[in-house]
Parts: structure tokens; sequence; C-alpha cells
């Protein structure tokens, strides 16, 4: 109710906001909801566009308006829109804008927020229209003191309110595995009140016929036997229903949703991944994915804003077959390292220069001021053909561009005295060192990302010229014959820069003639007004000009990779993820960055390149690579170093090279990474050998062993062959080779490719996925995934607002991941278990019961208790350990990455751990359903035991039913409070508050309820424990249903600890040493202790410190800081029979203790202080 009433006020507000209305000449209010199609309406300065309407006249020069579009994509920069000229005669004329009478036509309302096709007739003319022309519902005017729209589209089929449908809705596997158990409960419940039926009606017909009824039964109950305890039967069978209705986990679903709100929150507040420059915080947008952040596999990312900061700078370029941009040592030849102390140079001469713009070859700057013909081209191309606008702020020219790449072109333009002033409907003005340029802009081709290239065709003097940038492979297929010199040369220096991992771009032109291009303008503009085809037709069109062109040069612009991208790479590889990269940039720049962030190493046996362009060539590229894996794994002989992994995630590392040869692995076993340990400073230390590995199970227990050489592949496909790959009949080999690589790197994709990929690996690995890119070209492929991330960068929000969790650098995936990732499923999984745990021990007391109340639905506990057990008594602890419970802090969870590990395989909760057919040994290192009734078996038993035929110290009889039925609802809560504070392994106020709060509020209540109600039950309790056969009964309790728990969980941490037991031992241990090194570095006491004064003799009882004096040492450093002298005995004996297994052994000196006797530990390096002698 709370959602709908404040949707409603909501609606109301927008609904009733007020726009201005040209009718008959005059200007009138309306409400939004007034607003009709075919409506004129005028906006002013900083209000919001009401409907979707195509812009006719404005009060800016060239019919211009500036919009902010933050409420439809979150974008806040600036964006410009165009008014045709035609229409922008009319002014401000509101008698004139009220007789325009003309007709639009136009496409169907969609949600395609940057794509608009449509028609204008007005006055016997055509004109097409575009998104430039249009301004849409939820837009604000900036910038703009007034214009008017006609409205195309309102309410409910303006594009915003188209995005407003329902999106997908995604669900954990969490979510999928509780509904499969709630319904296994349900017919759990339902077997419980069959047999409890089929027994009573046994026990009626064999006992309770000979019991005397004092009600009118006779109506209901025939005297025969066998008849009546068949409507008995019947009768108690929906009895039951309800008594044991509590078995079901009603609240489970409110509890669940409870704890992933507050976790969502834990990610917005968590200061570690605000990004510092912008002041941008991680969100949640979602409070539903919370645990499946801690069981991803598959990270497919995109490069240009994502690992690499998209701050575009001009860095090199080539020009006529010449290369600019790097230093040379005029003495030796070489190239010099630019550094931060080379100095740049100075282009103070040029009055428009950028300060902080940084270029250090001189050649090219020589080369513009003796005016050399082809770089006075290159850079004319780069000032005129681009998209950007600009804008005079205080005397200072300023540019806004809608891509970082064509920003960093023209100020690189700039700076060397190419410089776009101004842009008009018609018109581009640039000023060519000094002198004035301006040119008539004919047409522009845009860029898209099939075209990948953009042009513009302009006159000067009467002469037509196209200019053209794009995507090297695409301009080298247009480019006229005869050029083989140049394109020689230009291609070495394209493999050049990409191989440094520069973005390149090829530019080129061509001198068009007069009637060709009227000809040519006569089918463009036949197309740009189609309504049917239109970009296809456009495409063509596009095609037939841009031929024949003559090759300028290329720019590479750099774009360099975020902090720690590389160590957040290696820590998610550890981690057991795989990560592939889907970028748009050519195969050379690809892989630079791949070895750039480590995703590509030179460990690596071999990179695969899959570069063909027909069906029958991709197939026979993946076949033999296909072979040469197989080969490689024939002869490379298994390693035999492997770990086995628990049925909770335990790793246990092999302890000798001469391990027994397993059993057969089960078919189609999960590829996964292995995980091989050395001992080293105390702690199990983890290398990861990056190898495929097989699942082998002894006794619940998975063991990895290697199936994969320590070396691996990596395979790079192009866009082209990936087409091929993704065919029906070609993706199972696809997926079986890029399975056996630890890397893959996909480049020149589309965007439908990189959602197409995901797609591909959902279908046939059934792994958790996760996409994470930042700009519109991601969109597709996260919300293609389970988990969406996007990175708020430099080429809008369009990412971010599609995603499931936001975030400012890639850095921040891997806390996102391994910290608050593996907590929430941890948290999640721990909450599952104990809140199942009190629901059956809860209702199996019921269940014990029936068999002394003769099955007659006789509950235990009091109604009150029965309606308020899961409310007020269990609800805040268990929430306590979903929101705030841990096993290994959080700068652990990133240094043992390997932590992460179990989520993989739902190993914390499971169909097999619930039912019991496998052991867990986190929590709950029993056998779960077989401890649910093992307990309510004991409060039932114990307590009958107790108070059968009990008699209290002053004779009274103990044996009451309402007695019995307190002291076994107190049990049953301190039993429930000792399990929980046992799995409680991170302890915080709120949990104490929680924990002990709703422990003492159930006596507290049970008090109170004594005073306001009347009842059998009031002071039950009361006079339960005022003897000592309850305290005695409940300690004997808590002993049965603990010691089990404790014995086996000392017994598996003792003997097969797992590495979260030997991370929590480290930090136990280092908890300890810190208050042990306060204690160490007190100041000694000036006064000496009477036992520590040494004899008056001139021999000594003891051996003294003569020789630590003499040769000047007093403590010898260790290389270890955590030694003793166990450790060393254990690693001795690890060590031997397994000289190959990469163990590390340590050589150490013990020094001596006061004593003379030799020291069992010592206080770490950073604790020692100085011994005065």
């Amino acid at each position: 109710p709370y959602y709908f009433q404040q949707r409603h006020i909501s609606d109301s507000q927008v609904n009733n906001r007020k726009s201005r209305v040209v009718r008959n000449g005059k200007l009138v209010n309306e409400k939004w909801s007034a607003v009709q199609v075919g409506d004129i309406i005028r906006m002013d300065n900083n209000s919001f566009i009401a409907a979707d309407v195509l812009i006719l006249t404005s009060s800016e020069p060239n019919g211009l308006c500036y919009i902010e579009t933050s409420e439809l994509d979150g974008e806040t920069n600036l964006k410009c829109r165009q008014c045709l000229v035609e229409t922008a005669e009319m002014g401000q004329d509101d008698v004139q804008i009220s007789e325009f009478n003309g007709e639009i036509i136009c496409e169907t309302p969609n949600n395609l927020l940057n794509k608009f096709e449509g028609v204008l007739i007005w006055k016997g003319k055509s004109y097409s229209l575009d998104n430039d022309k249009i301004m849409l519902r939820g837009c604000v005017l900036r910038n703009t003191q007034w214009c008017y729209g006609v409205v195309i589209f309102a309410g409910k089929d303006t594009k915003l309110m188209q995005n407003s449908g329902k999106s997908k809705f995604k669900r954990t596997s969490i979510d999928r595995l509780l509904n499969f158990l709630i319904i296994g409960i349900v017919f759990f419940l339902l077997s419980m009140c069959l047999f409890c039926m089929v027994a009573c009606g046994i026990w009626e017909s064999l006992v309770g016929q000979y019991f005397q009824t004092f009600l009118p039964w006779d109506t209901l109950v025939p005297s025969d036997p066998v008849g009546g305890a068949t409507i008995i039967a019947l009768l108690v069978f929906f009895s039951y229903a309800i008594v044991l209705n509590t078995v079901v986990p009603i609240s489970l679903y409110v509890s669940v949703e409870v704890i992933r709100f507050v976790q969502s929150f834990l990610i917005n507040w968590d200061d570690q991944m605000v990004y510092d420059k912008t002041g941008t915080h991680a969100k949640a947008r979602t409070t539903t994915l919370n645990e499946e952040l801690g069981q991803i596999e598959y990270i497919f990312s995109d490069k240009t804003g994502t690992l690499t900061q998209n701050i575009m700078t001009f860095n090199k370029c080539s020009i006529a077959g010449r290369s600019y941009g790097d230093v040379i040592d005029q003495r030796t030849g070489d190239i010099v390292e630019i550094t931060e102390n080379t100095e740049p140079l100075d282009f103070s001469f040029n009055p428009n220069f950028e300060p902080e713009f940084r270029f250090y070859d001189k050649n090219l700057l020589d080369a513009v001021r003796r005016r050399d013909p082809s770089v006075f081209s290159f850079f004319r191309l780069l000032a005129l053909c681009h998209t950007v606008m600009s804008e005079d702020r205080d005397g200072r020219l300023e540019y806004q561009a809608q891509s970082p790449d064509e920003a960093a072109l023209v100020s690189a333009a700039r700076n060397f005295g190419f410089v776009f002033k101004e842009r008009a409907p018609n018109s581009i003005t640039i000023e060519v060192m000094g002198t004035k340029e301006v040119y008539e802009l004919l047409c522009i081709l845009d860029f898209n990302n099939v075209r990948k290239r953009m042009s513009v065709i302009l006159r000067k003097d009467g002469n037509l010229r196209l200019y053209c940038k794009g995507a090297d492979n695409v301009i080298y297929e247009r480019l006229t014959s005869g050029m083989d010199d140049i394109k020689n040369k230009t291609q070495e220096h394209l493999n050049k820069f990409a191989g440094e991992g520069l973005r390149t771009l090829c530019l080129a032109q061509r001198d068009i003639d007069e009637e060709f291009f009227n000809d040519w303008k006569q089918r463009h503009q036949e197309a740009a007004i189609a309504l049917e085809g239109r970009e296809e037709r456009l495409d063509a069109i596009y095609e037939e000009i841009e031929r024949g062109m003559e090759l300028i040069g290329v720019t590479a612009i750099e774009d360099k990779l975020q902090d720690g991208v590389p160590k957040t790479i290696a820590n998610l590889i550890l981690a057991g993820i795989k990560i592939w990269v889907l970028t748009g940039d050519k195969q050379e720049t690809a892989i630079n960055i791949g070895y750039s962030c480590q995703l590509l190493t030179d460990e690596l046996l071999d990179v695969f390149i899959v570069d063909a362009s027909s069906y029958d060539e991709v197939q026979q590229q993946l076949l033999k690579f296909r072979d040469n894996i197989k080969i490689v794994h024939t002869f490379q002989p298994r390693s035999p170093t492997g770990v086995q992994l628990g049925a909770n995630g335990r790793v246990d590392a092999n302890n000798s090279a001469g391990t027994s040869t397993p059993p057969q692995p089960p078919p189609n076993p999960p590829a996964v990474s292995v995980v091989t340990f050395r001992w080293d400073d105390d702690i199990v230390q983890c290398e990861n050998t990056r190898a495929s590995t097989e699942l082998e199970y002894h006794g619940g227990i998975v063991e990895l062993h290697n199936e994969e050489t320590t070396g691996g592949f990596a395979i790079v496909i192009n866009g082209h062959s990936l087409v091929h790959c993704l065919h029906p009949q070609m993706e199972r080999l696809f997926i079986e080779v890029v399975m056996q690589c630890k890397s893959v790197i996909c480049c020149r994709v589309t965007p439908l490719q990189k959602a197409l990929v995901v797609e591909l690996v959902k279908k046939n690995k059934q792994a958790v996925t996760l996409a994470i890119g930042d700009g519109a070209n991601d969109v597709s492929m996260i919300k293609a995934a389970h988990i969406g991330v996007g990175i708020s960068g430099q080429e809008g929000m369009q990412a971010v607002l599609a995603s499931d969790y936001s975030i400012a650098q890639f850095r921040f995936l891997e806390r996102l991941l391994l910290v608050h990732g593996r907590w929430s499923y941890y948290r999640m999984c721990s909450f599952l278990r104990y809140f199942f745990n009190k629901n059956f021990a809860f209702t199996l007391c019921h269940f014990w019961y029936a068999f002394f109340c003769g099955f007659s639905a006789q509950t235990v506990f009091d109604p009150m208790y029965i309606s308020i057990y899961n409310l007020f008594y269990t609800s805040l602890p268990v929430l306590g350990v979903g929101i705030f419970d841990q096993d290994v802090n959080e700068k652990n969870s990133v240094l043992y990455p390997q932590l992460y590990k179990p989520g993989h395989y739902n190993l914390f909760f499971n169909k097999k751990e619930f039912f019991s057919e496998c052991y867990s040994r986190m929590f709950c290192v029993y056998r779960p359903i077989l401890h649910r009734v093992w307990n309510s078996k004991i409060y039932n038993d114990d307590n009958l035991g107790t108070y059968y035929d009990a008699v209290s110290p002053n004779g009274q009889g103990l044996s009451d039913y309402m007695l019995f039925c307190s002291a076994t609802a107190a049990m049953l809560v301190i039993v429930n409070t000792a399990q929980i504070t046992l799995d409680t392994l991170y302890w915080t106020v709120f949990n104490h508050i929680m924990i002990w709060g709703s422990l003492a509020f159930y006596f507290l209540a049970d008090n109170f309820y004594n005073y306001i109600c009347r009842g059998p039950y009031v002071g039950s309790l009361t006079k339960a424990m005022s003897e000592a056969n309850f305290w005695f009964t409940t300690v004997l309790v808590v002993i049965i249903s603990i010691m089990p728990v404790l014995a086996w969980r000392f017994y598996f941490v003792d003997v097969f600890p797992t590495l979260s037991d030997r991370v929590r031992l480290k930090q136990r241990m280092a908890q300890v040493r810190s208050r042990q090194s306060q204690d160490v570095l007190r100041t000694p006491s000036a006064r000496r202790a009477r036992r520590s004064i040494r004899s008056g003799y001139a021999f000594a009882h003891q051996e003294g410190f003569g020789r630590l004096i003499t040769s000047g040492k007093i403590m010898r450093k260790l290389p270890n800081p955590e030694f003793n002298i166990p450790n060393i005995i254990n690693k001795l004996n690890m060590n031997s029979g397994s000289s190959n297994s990469g163990h590390k052994n340590h050589t150490t000196t013990v020094p001596h203790s006061q004593d003379g006797n030799s020291s069992g530990t010592r206080a770490p390096m950073q604790d020692l202080h100085t011994i005065n002698l």
C-alpha cells in the first residue's frame, strides 16, 4: 500500500505540471495530462519537456537547442539539438506558429532513445527527420531562452514511458533452490500428517475405543471401532496439518528480502569503493542478487573505459608513410623512453593552445611550420571531420564531444594550429595557422558500430572533398589503387602502434566531381526520407561515395589502463573466475592490452588466433586448436599436486607426490581452477596453477586434479570469425575449444555479438555470469548476463542505468565480488541453515509428542508461544547472522581469493546438504536433518523423563502438562540461542543485542504475560524455574544437543582444517600478537626485580650472555615472523617425499632465552625492543 500510495502521489505531481500550449495564436497553460499529439508548445529555459516534440524554432542562432538528458540516460553533459532551417524562420511569432500546418509521418512508438526516423511534409516539400531534431519527454532545456515544438508522442507513447515497461526479472540460484526446498517441505508436512493419521487410526482402534468420552460424539463418530477410528483419523490429519504447518517457513522470504536489503546498503556505504576524483560511490541498483555476487564463474568485460581510463590523449601518428611521436636521441639514433622528466614541446606560439596538452616529437611541429602539404591535410581533416560542438565560455574556446576519441583528435589539431571555431547548420569554420577558413557543410555520413567510420562532404572555393576517418580494416578496403608503398609503411606503423596498446584510426580523403555529387545527393535525399529500411538504404548510398579514397595517415591515441587492473584480474583468476574481454578494438591492440593487464602471460603455451573469414576456414582453425590441446594433454603427465574440496569448500592439499590413483570421475565434470598450497610464514599460501580440472568424489568430498598443463592456452578471435563460431552447428566446437583456454579475447565485435557470447556461455555451461562495461554498446551484454555491472565513466550513464550494480573503477570489482559477494553468499547460506534448523526443531517437538498423546494433535507449547516464536524469539538472532556474520575479515578475503571458490559449486548450501546426503563441514558439521530430529527428540524425551512422576522437595507433584510445556519451550529457546552462538564467527554489538536480547526478551515476555493474561499456562515457567529439576535438565539438554556438534567440529578443524579455518587462526594469532606487542613495548622498569639479580661470585651459576655480547648480536632476525618449532616439524614432515611439490624450506636460527634454553616462540620483529644488559 505504501508503494502504491507513493507512486500515485508521484504520478499526480507529474501529470499536474503546467505546459504552455499555443492555442489560436495565444499561449495557454495546460496540464501535462491535457497535452495531445499535434499541439505546439513553448518551452522556456530550465523547463521540463512535456512530450516528445519536433523542434520548430529556437532563440539560439541557427536554430540550436541545448538539453540535459539526465532523467533519460543519466548523462549530465549538455547535448545539442537543431531544428530545420526552413522552420527556424518562424521565430517566436505565436500567430505564425499557430498556423503551422505540416504533416509528420514517423515511426511507431518505441523505446529507442537514440533513434528516430520520420518525414516532415510542409509547403509541398519533404524534410528528413532524425534524432537530432527531436526533444524527448523528461529532458530539461538548458542555456536556451525559449523554443517551440510540435508534439509527436504524448503520454504513454513517449520514449520515456516506453522505457518504463517491465524489465527482465533476475533470480538467483538460492531463490530457485528455496522454491524447490519449500515444495519438498510441503510434501514432508503432508507425509507427517499422513503418518499421524494412520498412527491415530491404529491407536484409536486398539486403545482409544476403551476411553470414555463425555461429548456428543455419536452424531459424528460412529460407535463401530473401525468406522470411528477412521473418522477420527481423518479429522486428525487436518488437525496436524494446522499444528505442524510451522515447518513450512512462511516468514522465510520476508527475512531473505530484509537481509538482502541491508546487504545492499552495506555495499552502498563501503568507503573503500569510492572513487576519490569524482566522489562516486558503488551502488547496488537491485536488492535481489547480492549472494549471486559470491558465485560468479565468468566475467565478460569491455576494454575501453572498463579496463582502460577512457581518457584519450593524442600520442603518435603516421602521415604519408612517416611516423611521428617518438623521441629520438640525436647522438645514437635510438628511441628514448618518454618519462615525466621529458620536456614536452612548447605550443605557446599558438594563442589557442591548451596548457595540459603534451607532445614530444619536434619533427611534427617542424613539418607544420614549414607547411608540409601532407601534414596540413592530416590536421585539416582532424579539424573538420567530427561532430564536436564549440562553445565560448568567458573568452575561452571549449569543446563538447560525445566521444573522448573525437575530443582528443580535435584538441590535437587545435594545439598544432588547426583550430575548430564554430559549427552552423550548413558550414564549419576553422582557423589554420591564424587564417580563417569557412567550409560549406554538404553532408555528414554518421558513424555507427556497423560502419565503423564517419565522413563529411565539404565545399571550399568550388571544390568538393570527402574526409573520412575510421577503423583501419574498413578504410583500407576503400582506398584507391596505386598507393602500395604508403599503405605498406602505414601498415607497419599501425602494427607498431597497436603493439604499444594505442587506439588507431585511419584518415583518408577523396575529391568529388560536382555532377556525380548532385546525382548522389538526390538518391541520398530519397533514402533519408524513406520510412522503411532507411538505415540500410543510407548505408548503401554511403558505400557508393566512400570509395577510391587516398590514404592520409593514422592517428594513435593512448588510453591508459585504470589503476589496479592487473592486480584485480590476477586475484579474480586466483578466485577461479574466468575473464573474457570483448572489445571493438583491433586485434593487436586487444592482445597488447591483454598482456598489460596480465590476462595474457609469457607462461602460456600458446595463444591461438582465429582470424579466418569463411565458415570452413574457421572450423578448420578450431579443429586444429582442439587437436593441439589434446596432444598436449596426452603427452603432458598429470600433475601430482591436487586439492580436496569438501562440500563446504574445504580445501586439503595432497601432502605427497605418491598419491594413489583416484577412481574415475563422474560424467561431464565441471571445469575449475586448481589450487595448490605451500607452507610459508605459518599460514598456507595459495598458488594458482590456472589449470582445468576434473572433479572426483570420495565419500562426499570433491577432489580436484590437474587436467591441463601448467602453461595453458589463450584464444583471440575477431568479429568476422565470431559470426561463424556462433552458428548453431559450430557453437559446440567453439565452446569445447574456449573452455580449455585460460583467457579469451574477442576483438572487433559488435554489441549484439557481445550479448550472444554471454548467452552462449549461459546456455552451455550453466554458470553464473557477470558482464561489466561503461558504454551504450555494452548495454545488451549487461542485460544478457546474470549480473550486470556498469562503470560510471566517460561514455555516459546508459550502462549504469541498465546494470544491477554500478562502480566507478574496474578495481572495485575485486572488492565487490571477493568481499561483499562472498560475504553475502556466506551469510545467506548461514541464515538458511539456522532458519531451517530452528523451524524443524520447533515443529518436530509436536511430532514426537504425538507418540505420547495418542496422536490426538495436542500441542506441546502455549498457543501464544506458537504465535510469536518465529516473530519475536528467534527472528533477530538469525537476521544478525544473515547481515553481520563473516568467517574471515575483508583483508584476508582479498589476500586469499581461493576462499571464493566454494560459491561456484553451491557448496555452502545445496540440496544434498539440506537432505543430509553429504556432510556439511562449515557450520552444521553433522547431518542437518538428523540433528534437527535429534534435538527435538531430546527436548521431549528429557523433559518427559524429568517431569514424569516427579515430586518437588515440599512433596507436591511436578508431573504437570503446563509445566512440561513451559520447560520444553524455554529449553528450545535456550538451545537455539546456544546453537547460533556457536555458529556466529564474527561478533558485533548488534549480534550481542539481537542474540542475548532475544533470550532475555523471552523470559521478560513470559513474566509480563503472567500479569496481563489468565489461562492454564500462567505462572508455569516461573514454577518450573523455581525447581532444581529444570536447571539440571536444561544443562543436560544443552550438553546433549551441542556436544556432538562441538566434538565433530573440533575433530575436523584439528585434523582436516580448511583454508578458512587456517585464515581465521591467523587472524586470532595476529590479535594475540598485537596484545602481546603492547605489553612488550612497555618501558622496562628501572628497578630490577629481586629474582633477576645475578650472583656476585666471579663465576655465574648459569651460562651468561658473553657470547652474544662479544659477537655484537643480541637477537638474530628470522625470515619467518611467525616462527615456532612445531611448525618447522610439520613443514619438514610435509616436505619429505615432496621435493617436487614446490614447498618452501626454511632455514632458521633459534635465539636463546635468558635462562639459556631454546625459545619455542618469539615476538615479531616489529615487536622487538632493546634489552639493557
